[in-house]
């Protein structure tokens, strides 16, 4: 008796956390149902690597899930298919072309020394810039559209396009002020030298600029990244030169060194790049810098958005099929065991909120495929509750007592049970290792479920029978088993 007592308040004491657990901490929703972002990029190979393998695409992989982590996507997942593409789903992002532009940029980062006589260029490039930039952000105001803009500013558009020489690549005119913005940052990067050296940043970060509205990036560089940027900005401190800051071959920012620097150059190990940048612009470049530069560039295949309505619908058509098949198994359970249909779905009942309360704590990113997985989970604990009580009904029938019955009925189901759990978590295992994306939710959730099955089955059913068994009124073999079925000793 007491140890029955230990097991029916371990029982209560897991059901009173679990619900506790439920209901404080969010369960963690796939793409498919809480809406977001998906994207499937392909790794490039390069002159130096012809073939794509393994630890290429995982050092690609290190390099995404930093720059996701940046974003502040929670329940992402970044998977590998294949030998050179990755599948990256970001739940809750509902701008799939911010997240492509971050993510498929390699975010190589490069320190430049401006060429000697290209002053004139540079100037005028910038000053192509700066206009368009200026024409950009005022076609965003609701007051000036592209369709009011003066024949000045329409001939200052034109006159960038035949410097540029991009006649008619573009419809509207924002796509031809973005075009232009591009184009005259690439070719600042032309006008200066290779690349002194490349970032070797410990940490990105941005701030507002201390005199100005816009806001700047700040870097801090290792030990090697401190001196080479002292020695680069040492050698054009006084010059007419400027220092580029290249961001995949188009210039970000352009900066003069004053002759302050010609002793030994800007030292500390630390740099700031301004650029008139809203705050999303200079954190969308945090998080790329931060992430550092792919080591391979990949090719963006495929954008996907899923709709926050979408994925709110398929919640609800989840929850209705799930509590539709709890109730109709219930239903059946009650119908064909009588009290013991109690005790099994009682069972049932604190089966689900460990499930739940699981899913919670790892945790386990819930999926339609997912759900798939508890519901068929579901129907093993059913399962295992199924032979049970045919085992105690063939005892009864028998004419065995009640309540050898129930215990033989347990030890005898015992075999069967462990071995068809078993073979499913072989199933389970096999489906995680070698399958991707949505089939690994469904292995997951369905390895959970018969492994909690085990413990309702063979612990939470035999200890809430128990109880029930202690009450004389419902010691009756007449609960369990029609009376017609009984033999008249046992009747």
């Amino acid at each position: 008796m007491p140890r029955q007592q230990g097991w029916l308040a371990l029982i209560f004491a897991l059901a009173f956390f679990s619900t506790a657990v439920f209901v404080n901490l969010p369960l963690s929703l796939g793409l498919d149902l809480k809406g977001g972002s998906q994207l499937r990029l392909e790794v490039q190979p390069t002159n130096e690597i012809a073939t794509i393998d393994g630890e290429q695409l995982e050092a690609v992989k290190a390099v995404m899930d930093l720059r996701v982590n940046g974003l502040g996507v929670s329940e992402s997942t970044i998977q590998t298919i294949g030998n050179d593409q990755l599948l990256v789903q970001l739940p809750g992002e509902q701008d799939p072309s911010r997240a492509a532009e971050i993510l498929g940029s390699t975010a190589l980062l490069e320190f430049r020394a401006q060429k000697v006589g290209s002053e004139r260029q540079v100037r005028d490039l910038q000053r192509i810039k700066r206009q368009a930039l200026f024409l950009l952000d005022a076609s965003k105001t609701p007051e000036k559209s592209s369709s009011k803009l003066t024949s000045s500013e329409l001939d200052l558009i034109q006159s960038a396009q035949d410097y540029l020489d991009i006649q008619g690549r573009s419809t509207t005119v924002k796509e031809q002020l973005e075009e232009i913005v591009d184009l005259a940052r690439f070719k600042i990067a032309d006008s200066f030298e290779p690349a002194f050296f490349t970032g070797n940043l410990i940490k990105a970060g941005t701030r507002q600029e201390q005199n100005g509205s816009g806001w700047e990036v700040t870097l801090t560089f290792n030990n090697e990244g401190g001196k080479q940027f002292a020695a680069l900005t040492k050698s054009i401190a006084g010059t007419n030169r400027l220092l580029g800051i290249v961001l995949d071959g188009r210039s970000i920012s352009e900066a003069t060194v004053g002759p302050q620097f010609q002793a030994a150059g800007i030292t500390g190990g630390a740099a700031s790049i301004s650029g008139n940048f809203s705050v999303e612009d200079a954190r969308d470049l945090e998080v790329k810098l931060d992430g550092g530069s792919l080591p391979l560039p990949v090719e963006i295949l495929e954008v996907r958005s899923v709709g926050p309505t979408l994925g709110a619908a398929n919640i609800r058509r989840s929850l209705i099929s799930a509590l539709t098949g709890l109730v109709l198994v219930g239903i059946f359970m009650l119908i064909l065991y009588r009290l013991a249909g109690v005790v099994a779905v009682s069972s049932l009942t604190l089966y689900a909120l460990f499930n739940l309360a699981i899913y919670t704590l790892i945790p386990v990113t819930l999926t339609l495929p997912g759900i798939a997985g508890f519901i068929l989970s579901i129907g093993m604990a059913v399962d295992a509750n199924v032979l049970i009580f045919e085992r105690v009904k063939d005892e009864l029938r028998g004419g065995n007592t009640l309540i050898r019955s129930i215990e033989t009925g347990f030890s005898q189901a015992f075999s069967s049970i462990i071995d068809g759990h078993f073979t499913t978590l072989i199933s389970c295992v096999a489906l995680f290792s070698l399958g991707t994306g949505f089939v690994k939710g469904f292995a997951a959730t369905l390895a959970i479920g018969v492994v909690l099955s085990l413990f309702t089955a063979l612990s939470c059913t035999r200890t809430l029978l128990r109880f029930l068994m202690s009450y004389q009124s419902l010691r009756r073999p007449t609960n369990f088993v029609p009376k017609s079925q009984l033999p008249s000793s046992v009747a």
